[in-house]
């Protein structure tokens, strides 16, 4: 799958773009057909811990998923992301199973 990172008022590092197109290849054995996906990690200038906010738009034949984590890490953000998006998959793979 191809992974588009983007990293918003900071620089990422290597290994954490390579943990996001890790967990987002994990995807794909959920559900085969995902096209692409967009992840927006976005440093918040809050003084609470939890200011890293990772946003991920997966891109599936007719139709696209959203989902924003706000999380202590990038890394949290990111499985805590793939985590829903997970469910959403398995919902959507369920749905076409019983529409056809």
């Amino acid at each position: 799958m191809k992974v588009n990172a983007q990293s918003v008022n900071f620089n990422a590092d290597i290994k954490l773009i390579e943990f996001v197109q890790n967990r987002l290849d994990k995807l794909e054995t959920f559900y085969d057909k995902v096209i692409s996906s967009d992840v927006y990690l976005k440093v918040e200038n809050t003084s609470s811990k939890e200011n890293k906010i990772a946003e991920i738009k997966l891109n599936i034949p007719r139709d696209k998923f959203v989902i924003k984590k706000q999380c202590k890490s990038f890394e949290e953000a990111v499985d805590s992301a793939c985590n829903s998006l997970e469910r959403k998959l398995k919902k959507r793979k369920e749905k076409l199973r019983v529409n056809s």
